[in-house]
């Protein structure tokens, strides 16, 4: 098979989760990333091409182009033979579709934040808008606090998802202080954090 093309952008917390599926899967040396950065009021026409959604990741793997991350971290798990990141059936299969369910949202809401504080000119900005996303990243956060004590043993989608959301919001939203009510998140994510996939696809600063 030939090598699966990746367009990407090396701070995009989605393509991020798809690298770490990839670094996990031992699938990253044949994956040929391609950057294209891209914004959603300036979409690149290369993105756009492959993507009529204009977003990245999207993914060209045998004759098919598939976005977004939660279909392309799928696809990449269905391609080795190792312990699989998606279990394959019953409680164990929904509760990581859901924590990737609830990292993605974490990671929706934080970035209209992002664009609302950067790409929209000041006299258009909502705080009723910032106010409403700020409680969804919290509301989150307090969910995933619940879950901390569950994410043991090997990793599935849903702890990549949380580790990915939580690395974005140290990366955007440092001065936030989720470590403060998050103690035990906090401390799972320390561990999580140093695993060589998370390592190798920290965000350039």
């Amino acid at each position: 098979m030939a090598n699966m093309k990746l367009m990407y952008s090396p701070t995009s917390p989605y393509v991020r989760k798809v690298m770490v599926v990839a670094l996990e899967t031992g699938l990253d040396k044949k994956i040929d990333k391609l950057p294209a950065a891209t914004t959603p009021v300036a979409p690149n026409p290369q993105v756009v091409a492959r993507n009529p959604l204009a977003k990245v990741p999207s993914l060209q793997a045998e004759g098919m182009t598939l976005y977004d991350s939660p279909v392309i971290c799928e696809y990449l798990d269905t391609k080795h033979r190792g312990k699989k990141l998606f279990p394959a059936k019953g409680k164990a299969r929904f509760n990581a579709l859901r924590q990737q369910a609830l990292g993605d949202g974490l990671l929706d809401a934080a970035l209209l934040v992002r664009y609302e504080l950067t790409l929209r000119d000041e006299p258009m900005r909502s705080q009723a808008w910032h106010d409403a996303q700020m409680l969804k990243i919290g509301n989150a956060l307090d969910q995933m606090e619940k879950e901390a004590g569950t994410l043991r043993g090997a990793p599935t989608i849903g702890h990549v998802t949380f580790g990915c959301a939580l690395g974005y919001l140290d990366f955007r939203f440092a001065d936030m202080g989720w470590r403060k009510k998050h103690k035990k998140l906090a401390a799972w994510y320390e561990k999580f954090a140093q695993r060589p996939s998370m390592k190798a696809t920290v965000p350039p600063t």
